[in-house]
């Protein structure tokens, strides 16, 4: 019956996850890869699904055995919806992926302007966690990112909020020394704008 409702939620079966939901299916049952019926609902984007698992009280905060959970998905992969639905249900923002980093990391450097505007408007993200390779979200888009308009929105929208422009990676380069090598123009300006050091 738990793989059943892991299953109807990935497919967004509706009608067969309430059956199951009404049966008294384990919520927080976990697959071979450690997912979830919300995760699974997560990865196929059914934010319907997900907003059922929420009412019907799962636990959103269990993560998968790559340390993925439905709110650290969500943040990534864009899938702003969902993302909105778990801010409001109060999911934990200090978990960790599988590189140590929290939502908003990935979130900025995948260019998801939304889902980092959602995180920096309406939790208490860090907005200054460093990851296991010693980037911040900022960082990341210095490093990672492409310069272009996204990720331009993403490093004002950081700036805005209260990233620190000078926290430096582990070989001491700073978020405006990457954007200078990366001949980001626009984000090397904001952040000479926003105080940043050489």
């Amino acid at each position: 019956m738990n793989n059943e409702l892991i299953l109807a939620a990935e497919r967004g079966d509706l009608k067969k996850l309430e059956e199951l939901i009404k049966a008294g299916a384990n919520l927080n049952a976990q697959d071979h890869k450690g997912r979830t019926a919300m995760l699974a609902a997560t990865h196929s984007n059914k934010p319907k699904i997900v907003k059922i698992l929420i009412d019907a009280g799962a636990d959103m905060n269990l993560q998968d055995y790559i340390h993925d959970n439905p709110f650290l998905y969500a943040g990534a992969q864009g899938r702003l919806e969902i993302l909105k639905l778990l801010i409001e249900a109060r999911a934990d923002t200090t978990i960790t992926n599988r590189y140590g980093g929290n939502a908003l990391i990935p979130a900025a450097e995948k260019g998801h302007v939304e889902n980092v505007r959602a995180l920096l408007s309406t939790t208490n993200v860090n907005i200054n966690h460093i990851n296991n390779l010693g980037w911040t979200a900022l960082l990341e888009v210095a490093i990672l990112g492409n310069g272009g308009s996204k990720h331009q929105q993403i490093a004002q929208l950081l700036i805005e909020y209260g990233a620190d422009v000078n926290i430096a990676d582990r070989d001491g380069v700073t978020s405006l020394q990457h954007a200078r090598r990366n001949g980001f123009k626009e984000i090397e300006r904001m952040l000479l704008s926003a105080g940043a050091a050489f």
